[in-house]
């Protein structure tokens, strides 16, 4: 994890969580996160089940020149990232295991930034069906950041993050730029998440830390 935010809110899910797989809603106080809270982000089901921004910091907001309160997560990505936000979305949400991902966010006239995405479940109660909490943030913002939106996201490499990290974090899924996804060898399948072989080259360095 590269973001100071994103290790910021790790840290604290991971101590309210305690033995849990996941935290309640109401385990989370704004403010004890109060430093990261411009690059944090909340997610919850709406009545089709569609995960939307029940909450989103000032600097999310920033990235893409509005308020997204109210939006679909999945809205936010292009078409090749699109079907595995949707699966990600659905093991974070179903199986209770967290998510570190870079992100490369696109704006108008071939404007590109690197971000970093943390999505970690939290467990729904209550009518807000709250079903995740995030991060998405950049380290290094360019100069035109708040005068240029962001008009789509792009995912790269993710990383599982949770509670079975030993396993997790030594399993990830790419996404190739250029060619279509193949699946993997079946022992590399952890639950019902098949991790695909694509991307960068062996032996390069993952972006997520």
């Amino acid at each position: 994890m590269k973001h100071a935010s994103t290790r910021a809110l790790f840290a604290y899910w991971s101590k309210r969580r305690g033995a849990r797989p996941a935290p309640d809603r109401a385990d989370i106080d704004p403010g004890d996160i109060r430093h990261q809270l411009g690059d944090t982000f909340m997610l919850a089901a709406d009545f089709a089940d569609q995960l939307r921004f029940r909450l989103a910091g000032t600097r999310v907001c920033a990235l893409f020149g509005r308020e997204i309160k109210g939006e679909r997560f999945i809205a936010l990505w292009d078409e090749p990232s699109a079907a595995m936000i949707d699966a990600l979305l659905t093991i974070v949400s179903q199986e209770q295991v967290g998510a570190v991902a870079g992100v490369t966010g696109h704006a108008e006239a071939g404007a590109a930034i690197d971000l970093e995405l943390l999505l970690l479940p939290l467990n729904p109660s209550g009518p807000a069906r709250i079903r995740a909490l995030g991060v998405l943030a950049t380290t290094t913002p360019p100069y035109w950041l708040g005068e240029t939106p962001l008009t789509a996201l792009r995912l790269g490499a993710i990383r599982h993050v949770g509670h079975d990290d030993s396993n997790a974090l030594g399993r990830d899924l790419r996404l190739a730029a250029d060619a279509p996804l193949q699946p993997a060898a079946a022992d590399r399948t952890r639950h019902r998440f098949v991790v695909y072989s694509g991307g960068r080259p062996a032996g390069t360095d993952d972006p997520t830390g």
